[in-house]
């Protein structure tokens, strides 16, 4: 049990709805990170929360899983590529922990991808850059354009 004492909902704004992301670039951060065990035991993965730092979904976040102990090769092979992408776009690029990835700002590349099992739109990280990549506000793709039409 957690105590709550002391927090008044009256007084919060409640959250109204937790849609995706619309695709695009945006800026942000690590907060967070953990070695956790896969769903079939043979392995584990890096989780990374990633905190939305600017723009008008600050403070979102978004998650992302490294494979970098995996049965499979291939899926280890991706999760190396994908960490040492995160390690240049901070600028970090021989951490000792994972910690030392946190709260460095980086670019994430958000996509909108179709839940198998229940048809629900969920977002998916499919890059990371530095900083300067970005130039002002994120960049949103709108969903509802094809891609041939997209600039």
């Amino acid at each position: 049990m957690v105590n709550l004492a002391g927090f008044d909902a009256s007084q919060v704004e409640p959250i109204t709805s937790f849609d995706p992301l619309p695709a695009g670039k945006y800026l942000a951060m690590i907060t967070a990170s953990e070695m956790k065990p896969n769903k079939a035991g043979t392995g584990s993965y890096l989780e990374l929360v990633l905190t939305i730092v600017e723009g008008d979904y600050k403070g979102r976040q978004l998650w992302g899983r490294l494979n970098l102990d995996n049965p499979n090769e291939l899926a280890v092979k991706i999760a190396r590529a994908e960490l040492s992408a995160i390690c240049r776009a901070v600028g970090v690029l021989t951490p000792r922990d994972s910690t030392e990835l946190h709260n460095l700002p980086l670019v994430v590349r958000v996509a909108c991808k179709k839940r198998k099992d229940t048809d629900e739109i969920i977002n998916t990280l499919k890059g990371f850059e530095k900083r300067d990549a970005l130039t002002g506000r994120p960049q949103q793709v709108p969903t509802n354009t094809p891609p041939w039409r997209r600039p």
